[in-house]
């Protein structure tokens, strides 16, 4: 019986230090996850965490790219812009886990969103209610600052069930049709790609990395 204690009482620490261990190495595979500023998903998760979302029914595919966001930069420097996108983010983040979904930062003053809509009109008035949310003024060193929002988006219901490449391609030729129309939203319909340029891109501006499945 003491040579059973005694090998038990051996073996705690290790167990112990093994669970420091893992525990560590479990915040640093998500913190890998993560963007170090905006504290939201990268693309490689925000993939993962989309795909199963998509398998549910009546999900929506969200992609937001900010209006005057170089001019902010310019303007008051990248420390603001970082402000910015800080608080975009959480403003995201939040409309995000209320829609029962997720949001991730795409890369530079991009973002995408995995939603769930009941019906179009529901859609439609989250958007609006996320570019009312998304627009409104923030401060920086005492100055009233102001960025502006182009939203695209798309529902996977059960006519679509497209892939994410498919969807995140349709949702970023919306959100270009918002952005030449002077910000706002708009929501695509159908899976065929209306823009020659890759992912919707405008000519001459790089895509977001999404390729048709």
């Amino acid at each position: 019986m003491s040579q059973t204690l005694t090998a038990v009482a051996a073996a705690l620490p290790l167990a112990a230090g093994w669970s420091v261990h893992s525990l560590r190495l479990r915040r640093r595979i998500e913190a890998a996850r993560r963007d170090p500023l905006t504290n939201l998903m990268r693309r490689e998760a925000f993939e993962a965490r989309a795909g199963r979302e998509l398998r549910k029914s009546l999900t929506s595919v969200v992609v937001i790219d900010l209006d005057g966001f170089k001019a902010l930069n310019d303007t008051h420097g990248h420390a603001a812009g970082d402000v910015g996108l800080v608080i975009v983010a959480a403003r995201l983040n939040d409309w995000a886990i209320r829609m029962g979904g997720c949001a991730a930062r795409l890369g530079g003053d991009e973002f995408a969103a995995v939603v769930t809509a009941a019906h179009h009109v529901d859609l439609m008035s989250a958007l609006e209610d996320l570019h009312e949310t998304l627009c409104e003024p923030f401060t920086f060193d005492g100055e009233r600052v102001e960025l502006g929002a182009s939203i695209g988006a798309i529902r996977n219901d059960g006519d679509l069930a497209g892939t994410l490449p498919a969807l995140m391609r349709r949702a970023d030729e919306a959100m270009y049709v918002a952005k030449e129309a002077g910000g706002g939203w708009y929501v695509a319909e159908g899976l065929t790609p209306v823009r020659e340029t890759v992912n919707g891109r405008r000519e001459g501006r790089a895509g977001t990395g999404w390729e048709v499945a």
